[in-house]
């Protein structure tokens, strides 16, 4: 039983381009929460560094 394709060589370029759709999507939407998350990051890093970061050891729980 052979499987007819269709006559076109360029089917599985199709499936690429929807491929490279989605990682350029997913990407962005990364890159969004990013940089709306930043000043949080910003500010938390700052906290830590306050607190002693890695040199408080065990002083804060």
């Amino acid at each position: 039983m052979k499987v007819q394709r269709s006559g076109s060589a360029q089917d599985g370029t199709s499936g690429r381009r929807l491929l490279m759709a989605e990682a350029v999507l997913a990407g962005a939407v990364a890159l969004a929460v990013l940089v709306r998350e930043f000043p949080s990051v910003r500010r938390e890093m700052r906290i830590y560094r306050m607190a002693g970061g890695l040199r408080a050891g065990h002083r804060y729980p």
